[in-house]
């Protein structure tokens, strides 16, 4: 019974958590509940995951300092946008504002200290900051130093001192501050919700005779969805009846429809524009691609990246620093100096304000939140904040040949029978012997002699044995063949000069060769080409233009085959007749040599590659999981037209997050300088950093506005 409470875990989506701050305050409050034995908060996402027991009451009394709600992840919300001025707590700010400018009539007829002014403005400082104040106290009883008791002590400093109009002004803009910092937030995080709305809530399902419209939580696997023209599918499945032209976009960013016929793939949130369609599903709600894709980008929101790891260290000590030259600018001058105690204590009080780390803090998360949703938006999968930091400052990019500069459907181009064997006879040896085999040239081989009437069954390979990266061997009709590399024929030991010229005659022409033949005789040779991507070319050249040094190919094909490739295509350097596990050395020595390296795959026969690179980019996510898995970062359309967008966005979020830090930090080191005279004001140095704040978030918020 124990262990099982302590592996009970529950994830919540949060409703009202307004900054950095709160968020570490609210993990800690959970903390110290005895029976939670981790948890997890992910600030970008706006989701909590706990570990242990807690009920959503004691949840939500920890993170009532910040009137944080808390909602079981899979419940279904409709959230009413609310305009900004009908908020509770943005109304006490405007209350607040018309309390000052009373005050200030007040003061310009009646005086500054004048009693009825005074009231006013106290009025003012309560309205809009009792909530700051009741979270503010309880920190400074238990020596809590955040954002919001920093401001506390200088509001109440500010009133001890007689500067009632100040504090009144700093309650209203702190408040104007969060209320504008959460609306920023809510912006940033739209892109996830915008994800979450993609695939309708309810289905119409056809069971057995009846037709009915269900929750999409109680269609089970099997059940077959009715798709009508123009509406959205509400899960994965496989066509059975009809065919249409499907929208993808909200997958995997292709703004071109995808015929869809009996067998194909579907998935949810997709729409069907033309016909009507059956689809059987296949996955349940939890398990679709969309559910996929919201849960990586939550979780990659989560992830903290590099930046923001030092960000979060460096805050930690700055605060504590800006309390301790706060008081002794306050009492240094006056004991030592023979300053005036109202005068230092007002400019310490000003140090406390300016001190604040908010626009520090946030710098670098709300720039990973946007630029992750906004590559989701456009069908790239970024799995954390690192691997973005990571693809901003590549410098090499490695690909493999076979379905990612290539269309990945190889075809027959020739067939030159040698010796007494008969062109039908060739290709009856061949698909024995390769239908056998998982690699991508044998389907096409296969393919040829469908076309040519011959059926995979006329001949049975027998004793069938696959030789690693070079072919395979196997016995038909008590004769034991090969089939493969030109290479594997060598090191048998025959290979003719005649055949050999012929062979690099087709290689040079950009087609791989396959040799055909027994332990003392060639049969034939059948080249095979795989014809390129149509936008592998332009890809390159956006890819030099944006600053990336050197494309390299890493193929298993021969040498001439793989030049003539990379001729076409537009590529820095060639690697030819590599073994997977080549291709993974070549990937260790291009790290040593360059640094970042990035390697782009299918995700599946590129694992060991994609792992040991900086930054494993898969192609053709979508529905593919292994692709989604192995990979830091998924192109979910099979489009390799998303790569140079993908290295752009992410050296565009590298020098926003640099910006955002270099001007939060700066703006701080001259406010302080500007308090030591005496030329900084309170409400001027509040306004400082609401001005920091903003402008950090509206400067990550441009990340959205990079464009493919």
């Amino acid at each position: 019974m124990g262990e099982a409470l302590e592996n009970k875990k529950e994830t919540y989506r949060l409703q009202g958590l307004s900054c950095t701050n709160c968020a570490a305050k609210f993990e800690k409050n959970i903390r110290e509940i005895h029976t939670v034995n981790d948890v997890q908060l992910n600030f970008g996402a706006s989701k909590l995951t706990v570990f242990g027991e807690a009920t959503i009451e004691q949840l939500e009394k920890a993170g009532a300092f910040d009137g944080i709600k808390l909602l079981p992840e899979n419940q279904r919300i409709e959230e009413m946008k609310r305009p900004f001025w009908e908020k509770a707590e943005n109304k006490t700010t405007i209350l607040s504002l018309l309390f000052i400018i009373v005050g200030y009539t007040s003061m310009f007829k009646l005086g500054e200290v004048d009693l009825t002014t005074i009231i006013i403005f106290a009025v003012a400082i309560f309205i809009g900051g009792f909530s700051l104040f009741k979270v503010g106290v309880r920190n400074l009883s238990k020596l809590q130093f955040d954002m919001k008791t920093l401001m506390t002590i200088a509001v109440l400093g500010a009133a001890i001192i007689g500067e009632w109009s100040e504090g009144a002004v700093v309650v209203f803009l702190f408040a104007l501050s969060e209320a504008l910092e959460s609306y920023s937030m809510d912006k940033a995080r739209e892109s996830i919700r915008s994800l979450m709305d993609i695939a309708p809530k309810t289905a119409l399902v056809r069971r057995g005779i009846h037709e009915k419209k269900l929750n999409v939580e109680d269609i089970l696997l099997g059940d077959v969805l009715i798709i009508k023209p123009g509406e959205k599918l509400a899960m994965d499945g496989e066509v059975v009846k009809g065919q249409s032209s499907i929208n993808q976009a909200a997958i995997t960013g292709e703004s071109i429809p995808v015929l869809k016929t009996v067998g194909d793939e579907v998935f949810a949130g997709t729409i069907n524009e033309e016909g009507a369609l059956e689809v059987k599903v296949t996955k349940r709600v939890e398990d679709t691609t969309i559910a996929k894709i919201i849960h990586l980008v939550e979780e990659a929101q989560a992830e903290r990246a590099p930046s923001q790891v030092f960000i979060d260290t460096f805050a930690r000590y700055y605060t504590p620093v800006i309390m301790l030259i706060a008081l002794l600018l306050a009492i240094v001058p006056p004991l030592l100096m023979g300053g005036a105690w109202s005068e230092w204590v007002y400019r310490g009080l000003t140090v406390l304000v300016v001190g604040c780390p908010c626009a520090l803090v946030i710098s670098t998360p709300v720039a990973i939140v946007t630029a992750i949703g906004n590559a989701a938006k456009k069908g790239v999968l970024i799995k954390g904040g690192v691997h973005l930091e990571e693809a901003g400052r590549l410098q090499v990019i490695a690909f493999d040949k076979t379905g990612t500069l290539t269309n990945g459907t190889p075809e027959v181009t020739d067939i030159i029978v040698l010796g007494k064997m008969n062109e039908s006879e060739l290709l009856r040896i061949s698909v024995a012997l390769e239908k056998l085999s998982q690699h991508p040239l044998a389907s096409a081989i296969i393919r040829k002699a469908k076309e040519k009437g011959i059926s995979q069954h006329e001949y049975t390979a027998e004793n069938f044995q696959s030789i690693t990266g070079k072919g395979t061997k196997a016995e038909v009709n008590n004769q034991l063949y090969y089939i493969g590399s030109p290479k594997l024929f060598e090191e048998i030991g025959h290979l003719p000069d005649a055949v050999i010229t012929q062979i690099n005659g087709l290689q040079t022409e950009g087609k791989t060769v396959i040799v055909v033949g027994t332990n003392n005789e060639i049969f034939g040779l059948i080249a095979v080409a795989d014809k390129l991507r149509d936008s592998s070319s332009n890809v390159m050249k956006r890819l030099q233009k944006i600053g990336i040094e050197k494309t390299i190919m890493l193929t298993g094909d021969n040498k001439a085959t793989g030049q003539a490739v990379a001729n076409e295509v537009g590529l820095s350097e060639v690697r030819a007749e590599l073994l997977p596990q080549d291709k993974l050395a070549t990937i260790k020595t291009l790290r040593d040599k360059y640094g970042k390296v990035a390697m782009v795959g299918d995700g599946v026969n590129d694992a060991p590659a994609l792992a040991a690179a900086t930054v494993g980019i898969a192609m053709g996510g979508a529905g593919t999981d292994a692709a989604i898995e192995t990979a830091d970062i998924a192109l979910m359309a099979d489009d390799l037209d998303k790569l140079p967008y993908t290295i752009q966005l992410s050296r565009r979020a590298l020098t926003i997050i640099k910006e955002n830090v270099i001007f939060a930090l700066g703006l701080k080191i001259v406010a302080l300088l500007f308090i030591i005279p005496g030329w900084l004001t309170l409400w001027m140095a509040v306004f400082a950093d609401m001005g920091a704040t903003l402008i950090v978030v509206l400067n990550s918020l441009r990340l959205l506005k990079v464009k493919e």
